[in-house]
This record gives structure tokens, sequence and C-alpha cells, in this order.
């Protein structure tokens, strides 16, 4: 079982459970990646709500997978941002899922998707002071149900309501009052970046960096000139490619996620991209090592 983090850590940097370059386990890769030597792929992340009540034969090859291959868990059904009640049964059942599978890391999106009934989508939080609090105290108590330190994801979001921060301060402010870490996603910076104008290298260097558990990298629609749309349905383009490699700069080469959930090119495609992250995370390894 890999070792969990510790939820009482303070400020400094973070170590994930899983090492190097990773793919989005979805059920059409279930069968391509059943002869793939866990070499191959570093880890793989699976959405928990998608696999913690499957029994039968797709519950008997998540176990095989989890058995071969590290695993972290990306949450879709959270709602960290929502003024419903926490749903606290589902925590506990999440933990009972991880346990079970000897998974140490989760994350969550850093937006709410629910009210009455689920959304089944992904709303922006709105940038307050008094959002900060709501979904710290949110996290907090994820996290002592869990008892593991999670990670909350930078999210893509076109309107911002009630904006009374930016959007660097919220997140920052999240992660420093909830005690929690931060997946960095390059993709939805940049599709932000285009989206509202601003410089996304600059906006990376903003954030807590000490606090990125891993990273997500994925490709994106364009709708116009000035208008990207966060898909995962398509190829990783260069700028975002050269985003991650700013990333590892100022980071290091922390694992990172090939996300792919629409368009599934074939597995060799995939590992195309895989092979791509692995040699940015060994470029920046001397630049590490010459830092340290």
């Amino acid at each position: 079982m890999h070792p969990a983090p510790n939820p009482a850590a303070g400020s400094v940097a973070v170590t994930a459970a899983v090492r190097g370059a990773g793919l989005g386990l979805r059920r059409e890769l279930l069968a391509p990646l059943a002869d793939v030597a866990p070499g191959a792929i570093g880890f793989l992340e699976v959405a928990p709500e998608n696999w913690m009540k499957l029994g039968g034969a797709f519950g008997k090859q998540f176990r095989a997978f989890t058995e071969r291959f590290p695993f972290v868990t990306h949450g879709l059904s959270l709602s960290l941002g929502g003024t419903a009640p926490l749903d606290e049964g589902f925590v506990r059942d999440l933990k009972h899922f991880l346990d079970a599978h000897g998974i140490a890391d989760y994350s969550e999106h850093l937006s709410w998707c629910s009210d009455d009934g689920h959304l089944y989508d992904l709303a922006p939080i709105p940038f307050t002071a008094e959002a900060v609090s709501h979904v710290a105290d949110r996290i907090r108590r994820v996290q002592d149900i869990l008892e593991r330190r999670i990670a909350v994801e930078n999210v893509s979001y076109y309107a911002a309501p009630g904006q009374e921060i930016s959007e660097l301060a919220f997140i920052k402010a999240v992660v420093d009052e909830a005690g929690c870490d931060l997946l960095l996603d390059v993709n939805n910076i940049h599709v932000n970046s285009i989206n509202h104008g601003y410089d996304a290298a600059a906006f990376l260097d903003g954030l807590p960096l000490h606090r990125v558990r891993y990273l997500h990298v994925a490709g994106h629609y364009v709708e116009a000139p000035d208008l990207r749309i966060d898909t995962h349905g398509a190829d990783v383009i260069d700028p975002v490619w050269a985003l991650l490699e700013h990333a590892y700069a100022r980071c290091g080469p922390l694992p990172t996620l090939l996300e792919r959930d629409f368009n599934i090119p074939p597995l060799p495609a995939l590992m195309g991209e895989i092979d791509r992250i692995r040699r940015l995370q060994a470029a920046a390894q001397p630049m590490l090592a010459a830092r340290g």
C-alpha cells in the first residue's frame, strides 16, 4: 500500500505516492492496457465515482489493474464550492475504496457541481473571501474523514460571477487556509489565459508551487481566436507542452498525468504523448540537480 500524505503537514514541499508519466484509465482502455508492462506507464488515474460501486467483471478487472499499477484518483462530484451539505457518506465510501486499493492520492476540482442534484458540469466558485472560507472548511472536513491531505485542481472557467479577488489570490488563499495541496493543470492555465487575457507563465509562477502534488496536461478545442474550450478530447498542443516545460523548470519533474476523455486514439498515439512527458521530465532533471 502507498503511504498516505500527512494531513497535518505544513507548507513544505509535498510528494505524491506516484512517479513519472501517467494516463487516465477509461473503460475503452481496459483491453489495450491489459498486456502493457507496468514500467511502460508510471501510473494510472481514475474518477473514483466511476469505479467505487462496480462488481462483477469490471470490478475484477479494476482490481487486477490496481495490483499492477500505482494509482491516483481525481474526483468529479464532491462539489467543494457547493452550498448543499457535504456528502459525508460519499466521502466515507471513498475512504473505503482508497484504502481497499492502496491509493494514497486523491484530488478534486476547485469548483461546484451540485445543489439539490448533480449538474454534470463543473461550475466556477465565486472568487470571494467568503467563498475561500466556505471551501476551505469543506476541504478540511474531507481531509479529516479521508485521513489524507487532498489536492485541489485549478479549473477552466468561462465567467467569473461575483468576483471580488483574483483567480490567483483565490487559489492561493484556499490552499493556504485549507492546508491542502494543489493539482496543477497546465492546460487549464493555457485555456484561461486565452479566454481571460492573461500571461500563462506569469500566472503559473504566482501559484503556491511548493504545494503542487502532481500535474495534468491535456488537449482542448479552439472555438475562436479568443475562446478555448477545455475538452480533453484532442492532442496536447505546442504552447501547452511549452507551459509544462516551464512548470518543470519551476517545480521539478513532478508526476504528470495525460488526460484524454473523448476521441480517444489508439494506445500507441497516447503512449507517444506519454513519452513526450517523460522526455521533458528527463530534461528537467539536470536543472533540478544544478539548483539543488
